[in-house]
């Protein structure tokens, strides 16, 4: 069994795409989801075939850095046909609000998937103020 590749303009696309950046493929290779759950703010990162001991997240002045590295699936002796699954060091920066707690997020990896939440700020988070006054009306006479 031999595996070909069906679409001789595919190469051509792929060069069209780079050089114009369309917006389909994500900045540096790693693909992400970013909403709010409750008082945190939760960021799923797409890391197929990352060691997690090869993930870095840093945090400076607001910025958090994530970087990984997925290894090269070329072997001595072997002849590559299709190489479509990139390799090599990955990083992307987000810009984090000053509203947000920078000095507790967590970190988990399941399945490939990178996933951050970082919570509220207490100073941020909305909170009641209670108004005080009396029940009972005033009558003025004149």
């Amino acid at each position: 069994m031999m595996l070909m590749r069906t679409d001789p303009f595919r190469g051509f696309d792929r060069i069209t795409q780079r050089l114009l950046d369309d917006g389909l493929q994500p900045a540096g290779g790693m693909p992400m989801d970013a909403y709010r759950d409750g008082d945190s703010f939760v960021v799923d990162f797409d890391l197929p075939g990352v060691r997690p001991e090869s993930i870095d997240l840093e945090v400076e002045r607001n910025v958090l850095t994530v970087t990984a590295d997925r290894a090269d699936t070329a072997y001595e002796g072997r002849e590559t046909v299709v190489a479509e699954r990139p390799s090599g060091t990955f990083s992307r920066q987000l810009f984090l609000g000053e509203t947000l707690d920078t000095d507790n997020i967590s970190a988990e990896y399941v399945d490939g998937v990178l996933t951050l939440r970082v919570p509220v700020a207490e100073q941020a988070k909305p909170r009641k103020i209670n108004v005080s006054g009396s029940s009972q009306a005033r009558r003025i006479d004149a």
